[in-house]
């Protein structure tokens, strides 16, 4: 049964991303994202140039299951990242660890920020799930979660705007398996 009004304000992400049926989509154009349930391994691959491939370390337990379910389901899971080259040590470790966003069933590409200076942006990152619900993410300069790091809108316009510019950096980026970090 679909989610209300109320609930799609109030349910969690694997709530909505349990709702969803056909499309998740998420943008993502930030050189820089400092989130506590990765900040040791990201300290480890800063020290040690090597990525932790474990899926049951960090937020993996929690999110490869969500996705294997909605993949499992018919759901179609793409992730854009909008980045700046030479990329940042956090791109190059969000790069070193993409192999498991692959693992749990999305697609992911990579769009050099000079190839996106024609395209309408939000102004924040976002999920849009079955072009009806788009949740923006809110994150402070430093990179960690903002007071009120979710937001949550169906308004069409909002949706058009967001479905309009993944499908454009969709359509540039590169697939991750082509995708070579540039170092500094």
């Amino acid at each position: 049964m679909p989610l209300n009004a109320q609930q799609l304000n109030t349910a969690t992400f694997a709530e909505l991303l349990a709702d969803t049926h056909h499309t998740a989509v998420h943008l993502e154009m930030r050189d820089l994202y400092a989130v506590g349930d990765e900040a040791d391994d990201y300290a480890n691959f800063l020290a040690t140039g090597a990525a932790n491939l474990d899926p049951a370390r960090s937020f993996w337990p929690q999110w490869m299951p969500l996705v294997q379910d909605a993949v499992a389901r018919g759901v179609v899971m793409r992730r854009a990242r909008i980045v700046s080259e030479p990329v940042t040590d956090y791109i190059r470790y969000e790069h070193a660890i993409t192999p498991l966003n692959l693992q749990a069933g999305e697609d992911v590409r990579w769009l050099p920020r000079r190839r996106a200076s024609d395209i309408a942006l939000p102004g924040n990152d976002f999920w849009l799930l079955d072009d009806r619900l788009v949740q923006f993410h809110h994150f402070t300069g430093t990179g960690d979660w903002a007071t009120d790091g979710k937001e949550r809108t169906t308004d069409p316009a909002a949706v058009a705007l967001c479905r309009a510019a993944f499908e454009t950096v969709w359509e540039r980026g590169v697939p991750h398996e082509k995708y070579t970090v540039q170092n500094h």
